[in-house]
Protein backbone atom coordinates (compact mmCIF):
# COMPACT_ATOMS: atom_id res chain seq x y z
CA UNK A 1 0.00 0.00 0.00
CA UNK A 2 0.94 3.65 -0.96
CA UNK A 3 0.26 5.93 1.68
CA UNK A 4 0.29 10.09 1.57
CA UNK A 5 0.52 11.44 4.81
CA UNK A 6 -0.98 14.90 3.59
CA UNK A 7 -5.31 16.28 3.34
CA UNK A 8 -3.24 18.77 0.40
CA UNK A 9 -5.49 18.18 -2.73
CA UNK A 10 -2.50 19.82 -4.17
CA UNK A 11 -0.54 16.90 -3.42
CA UNK A 12 -3.28 14.13 -3.73
CA UNK A 13 -3.94 15.16 -7.14
CA UNK A 14 0.02 15.58 -8.04
CA UNK A 15 0.50 11.92 -6.33
CA UNK A 16 -2.55 10.79 -8.81
CA UNK A 17 -0.38 11.28 -11.84
CA UNK A 18 2.52 9.25 -11.21
CA UNK A 19 0.23 6.41 -9.06
CA UNK A 20 -2.83 4.71 -9.48
CA UNK A 21 -3.95 3.78 -6.01
CA UNK A 22 -3.01 4.88 -2.96
CA UNK A 23 -4.28 6.07 0.59
CA UNK A 24 -4.63 9.75 2.28
CA UNK A 25 -3.67 9.46 5.84
CA UNK A 26 -2.61 12.72 7.23
CA UNK A 27 -0.82 13.12 9.95
CA UNK A 28 -1.50 16.33 12.85
CA UNK A 29 1.53 17.29 13.98
CA UNK A 30 3.14 20.74 15.61
CA UNK A 31 4.43 22.87 13.02
CA UNK A 32 6.09 25.13 15.03
CA UNK A 33 9.53 26.02 13.86
CA UNK A 34 12.68 25.50 16.63
CA UNK A 35 14.02 28.72 17.64
CA UNK A 36 17.19 29.61 15.46
CA UNK A 37 16.07 26.41 13.36
CA UNK A 38 16.89 26.67 9.52
CA UNK A 39 14.64 26.86 6.98
CA UNK A 40 15.65 23.34 5.55
CA UNK A 41 16.22 21.81 8.75
CA UNK A 42 12.66 23.15 9.82
CA UNK A 43 11.18 21.66 6.16
CA UNK A 44 12.67 18.02 5.96
CA UNK A 45 11.94 18.06 9.95
CA UNK A 46 8.20 18.15 9.17
CA UNK A 47 8.37 15.87 6.34
CA UNK A 48 10.13 13.01 8.52
CA UNK A 49 7.69 13.32 11.41
CA UNK A 50 4.58 13.56 9.19
CA UNK A 51 5.38 9.98 7.57
CA UNK A 52 6.60 8.85 11.60
CA UNK A 53 3.16 10.50 12.91
CA UNK A 54 1.01 8.45 10.23
CA UNK A 55 2.87 5.24 10.75
CA UNK A 56 2.58 5.53 14.34
CA UNK A 57 -1.17 6.63 14.31
CA UNK A 58 -2.14 3.88 11.23
CA UNK A 59 -0.07 1.00 12.49
CA UNK A 60 1.29 0.39 8.97
CA UNK A 61 2.66 -2.88 7.79
CA UNK A 62 6.85 -2.86 6.50
CA UNK A 63 5.87 -3.58 3.06
CA UNK A 64 4.08 -0.08 3.55
CA UNK A 65 5.44 3.07 1.43
CA UNK A 66 4.66 6.02 3.16
CA UNK A 67 5.11 10.11 1.48
CA UNK A 68 5.25 13.01 3.31
CA UNK A 69 6.07 16.30 2.38
CA UNK A 70 6.41 20.23 3.80
CA UNK A 71 6.24 22.86 1.54
CA UNK A 72 7.58 26.40 3.39
CA UNK A 73 8.01 29.65 1.23
CA UNK A 74 11.50 31.17 2.48
CA UNK A 75 12.09 35.03 2.51
CA UNK A 76 15.53 35.76 3.24
CA UNK A 77 16.13 33.10 6.27
CA UNK A 78 12.33 33.78 7.20
CA UNK A 79 9.96 31.18 6.82
CA UNK A 80 6.41 32.03 5.77
CA UNK A 81 3.81 29.60 6.74
CA UNK A 82 0.12 30.30 6.67
CA UNK A 83 -1.09 33.48 6.91
CA UNK A 84 -3.28 33.58 9.94
CA UNK A 85 -5.65 36.25 8.38
CA UNK A 86 -6.00 39.03 6.36
CA UNK A 87 -3.29 41.26 7.88
CA UNK A 88 -0.52 38.40 7.61
CA UNK A 89 -1.49 38.12 4.20
CA UNK A 90 -1.46 41.25 3.12
CA UNK A 91 2.51 41.80 4.89
CA UNK A 92 3.23 38.61 3.27
CA UNK A 93 2.35 39.74 0.05
CA UNK A 94 3.97 43.10 0.54
CA UNK A 95 7.27 41.69 1.56
CA UNK A 96 7.23 39.15 -1.48
CA UNK A 97 6.30 42.18 -3.90
CA UNK A 98 9.01 42.81 -6.33
CA UNK A 99 11.64 40.34 -4.72
CA UNK A 100 13.30 36.52 -5.32
CA UNK A 101 12.74 34.18 -2.89
CA UNK A 102 13.16 30.31 -2.27
CA UNK A 103 10.21 27.94 -2.57
CA UNK A 104 11.30 24.61 0.18
CA UNK A 105 9.20 21.44 -0.63
CA UNK A 106 11.08 18.64 1.48
CA UNK A 107 10.18 15.10 0.39
CA UNK A 108 10.06 11.69 2.88
CA UNK A 109 9.58 8.42 1.75
CA UNK A 110 9.92 5.24 4.14
CA UNK A 111 8.11 2.23 4.73
CA UNK A 112 5.64 1.68 6.93
CA UNK A 113 8.37 0.21 10.01
CA UNK A 114 10.93 2.98 9.11
CA UNK A 115 13.43 0.63 8.48
CA UNK A 116 14.40 2.69 5.40
CA UNK A 117 13.63 6.63 5.44
CA UNK A 118 15.15 8.87 2.39
CA UNK A 119 14.89 12.89 2.48
CA UNK A 120 15.20 15.43 0.34
CA UNK A 121 14.21 19.05 -0.13
CA UNK A 122 13.42 20.87 -3.22
CA UNK A 123 14.10 24.32 -3.49
CA UNK A 124 12.64 26.80 -6.13
CA UNK A 125 13.61 30.00 -6.42
CA UNK A 126 10.22 32.38 -7.42
CA UNK A 127 10.82 35.99 -8.31
CA UNK A 128 8.04 38.26 -8.01
CA UNK A 129 6.47 41.74 -10.23
CA UNK A 130 5.78 44.44 -7.96
CA UNK A 131 2.25 44.24 -6.48
CA UNK A 132 0.48 47.00 -5.68
CA UNK A 133 -1.96 47.41 -2.21
CA UNK A 134 -5.14 47.16 -4.65
CA UNK A 135 -3.65 44.00 -5.80
CA UNK A 136 -3.02 42.65 -2.60
CA UNK A 137 -6.54 43.22 -1.40
CA UNK A 138 -8.30 41.98 -4.83
CA UNK A 139 -6.31 38.59 -4.64
CA UNK A 140 -7.28 38.39 -0.48
CA UNK A 141 -10.78 38.55 -1.48
CA UNK A 142 -10.89 35.48 -4.13
CA UNK A 143 -10.11 33.36 -0.74
CA UNK A 144 -7.10 31.37 -2.48
CA UNK A 145 -4.18 33.46 -0.24
CA UNK A 146 -5.92 31.66 3.17
CA UNK A 147 -4.48 28.79 3.17
CA UNK A 148 -1.53 29.01 1.79
CA UNK A 149 2.30 29.31 2.09
CA UNK A 150 3.40 32.57 1.71
CA UNK A 151 -0.29 33.47 1.24
CA UNK A 152 -0.57 32.58 -3.01
CA UNK A 153 -0.79 30.00 -4.70
CA UNK A 154 1.16 29.88 -7.97
CA UNK A 155 -0.98 27.39 -9.93
CA UNK A 156 -3.91 29.55 -9.29
CA UNK A 157 -5.12 33.31 -9.86
CA UNK A 158 -0.89 33.75 -7.51
CA UNK A 159 0.70 32.77 -10.47
CA UNK A 160 -0.09 36.37 -12.16
CA UNK A 161 2.49 37.57 -9.79
CA UNK A 162 5.23 35.09 -10.67
CA UNK A 163 7.63 36.66 -13.26
CA UNK A 164 10.15 34.23 -13.46
CA UNK A 165 10.92 30.45 -11.48
CA UNK A 166 13.81 28.28 -11.34
CA UNK A 167 13.36 25.03 -10.46
CA UNK A 168 10.68 22.87 -10.08
CA UNK A 169 7.12 23.97 -10.72
CA UNK A 170 5.48 21.01 -9.23
CA UNK A 171 6.83 21.32 -6.36
CA UNK A 172 5.97 24.82 -5.74
CA UNK A 173 2.66 23.61 -5.48
CA UNK A 174 3.13 21.13 -3.08
CA UNK A 175 5.30 18.11 -4.32
CA UNK A 176 8.28 17.77 -6.30
CA UNK A 177 7.25 15.32 -9.09
CA UNK A 178 10.67 14.39 -10.60
CA UNK A 179 12.63 13.84 -7.34
CA UNK A 180 9.10 11.68 -5.96
CA UNK A 181 9.47 9.17 -9.13
CA UNK A 182 12.99 8.72 -8.28
CA UNK A 183 12.53 8.12 -4.25
CA UNK A 184 9.54 5.70 -5.33
CA UNK A 185 11.31 3.41 -7.62
CA UNK A 186 13.97 3.11 -4.93
CA UNK A 187 10.88 1.61 -3.03
CA UNK A 188 10.28 -0.54 -5.78
CA UNK A 189 7.24 1.57 -7.67
CA UNK A 190 7.09 3.04 -11.02
CA UNK A 191 5.35 5.89 -12.49
CA UNK A 192 5.14 4.39 -15.56
CA UNK A 193 4.65 1.23 -15.08
CA UNK A 194 1.97 2.36 -13.19
CA UNK A 195 0.17 4.28 -15.60
CA UNK A 196 0.39 1.48 -18.10
CA UNK A 197 -3.47 1.22 -19.33
CA UNK A 198 -4.42 -2.25 -19.39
Amino acid sequence: MIVLASASPRRKALLGDLVKEFSVLPADIDETPYRLEQPEEYVLRMARQKAEATIRMNGLAVRDVVIASDTSVVLGETILGKPAGRNEAHAMLRSLSGAVHRVMTSLCVCDGGLNRVVTRNVVTEVEFREISDLEIEQYWATGEPADKAGAYAIQGVGGVFVRHISGSFSAVVGLPIYELSQLLSEFGVSALKENVRE
